[in-house]
């Protein structure tokens, strides 16, 4: 009798392991990091970030995907599918903040954690980082601006997208202060839109430049604007004769810098926003909140300020960025 018994032992008891094996994976969490478009450097960069944390918490599946050129609807088609998967937290780069409103409430209602990145305006959202205060930092880039320009002149401004929340907050923060300051600091016309696209950037400086020939200044907003408008400048002839200014990668910018096509750009590391996120998503999984003063583990993030957002949701805020031009680009190697 225990000889026939014994079969149905091992059995039973290798189901039993099997099945636990299988809660246990199920029970392993999940972040997913999703940025506006994939394929460009600051996002490369920022998935450099993503890996890292996902390398010290092994516990964790994280990882980040995006759609493959600039586009609000396949971003937001791609959250839809992570919501239908039910992963445990997202941490969102939106192209168009308001367009993810109706999908990150049913991802909130599903009880996924939300951590989004440059959309203050966001209301579904547990949590929004911000490297510092939008404002602040286009007011400074102006402030380069006007001085490379003797505080005087015809500048324009380009933003990646009309749509994304920080971009258009950096360039009123510049055009503000340029009112405000600048009286002979002419601005020629309204923001003018590249898709978060080099090349597109670079045919828009083309138009402003042949439309406005006095033309002296740029402001530039996404990370590739100063690169389509580094180019056309150099194109142009005038490089070392317009002043442009904007965000921008080192590496990237730093040829155009060589030959003064580009005067000087401005940045936070994407990669430390990277772990930053999923550093606040970790915590919101774990129970944890996010105060003034906590330490986000990275440098720029090591005590945050926190305020109340236009939802339920909170504001994340880091200090500083840094200043890069021509004579100090050499020290970062991104």
């Amino acid at each position: 009798m225990k000889l026939k018994t014994l079969p149905m032992c091992l059995l039973a008891c290798t189901i039993g392991i099997g099945f636990a094996a299988g809660a246990h994976a199920e029970d392993k969490k999940s972040i997913v990091t999703v940025v506006k478009v994939t394929g460009i450097n600051w996002f490369t960069r920022m998935d450099e970030g993503v890996k890292e944390f996902a390398k010290a918490n092994p516990d964790i599946n994280a990882s980040q995907t995006g759609p493959g050129r600039a586009d609000a609807a396949q971003q937001l088609k791609i959250i839809q599918d992570l919501v239908a998967k039910n992963v445990s937290a997202l941490a969102i780069v939106p192209f168009d903040p308001p367009t993810l409103e109706p999908i990150l409430a049913r991802a909130k209602s599903r009880g996924i954690k939300i951590v989004t990145h440059e959309a203050d305006n966001l209301k579904n959202t547990d949590y929004d980082l911000e490297a510092f205060k939008n404002n602040e930092y286009g007011a400074d880039l102006n402030e380069r601006l006007a001085k490379c320009m003797a505080n005087k002149g015809e500048w324009a401004v380009l933003v990646g997208s009309l749509g994304s929340r920080s971009q258009v907050q950096w360039a009123q923060g510049g055009i503000d202060n340029a009112k405000a300051k600048y009286p002979d600091l002419k601005l020629v016309t309204t923001m003018q839109e590249t898709n978060n696209d080099g090349e597109k950037a670079y045919q828009v400086a083309q138009q402003l430049l042949r439309k406005y020939p006095n033309l002296a200044g740029f402001q530039g907003s996404s990370s590739l604007d100063v690169i389509g408008i580094g180019r056309a400048v150099e194109e142009a002839g005038k490089a070392g004769k317009i002043c442009v200014f904007g965000t921008g990668l080192p590496g990237e910018a730093g040829p155009y810098m060589e030959k003064d096509a580009i005067t000087g750009i401005a940045f936070w590391d994407p990669k430390d926003a990277g772990i930053a996120m999923n550093n606040v998503a970790k915590m919101l999984l774990e129970g944890k909140t996010i105060e003034n003063g906590t330490d986000l583990g990275v440098p720029g993030y090591e005590k945050v300020t926190v305020e109340k957002g236009p939802g339920k949701g909170m504001i994340i805020r880091g200090a500083g960025w840094v200043r890069v031009d021509k004579a100090n680009y050499k020290q970062y190697n991104f």
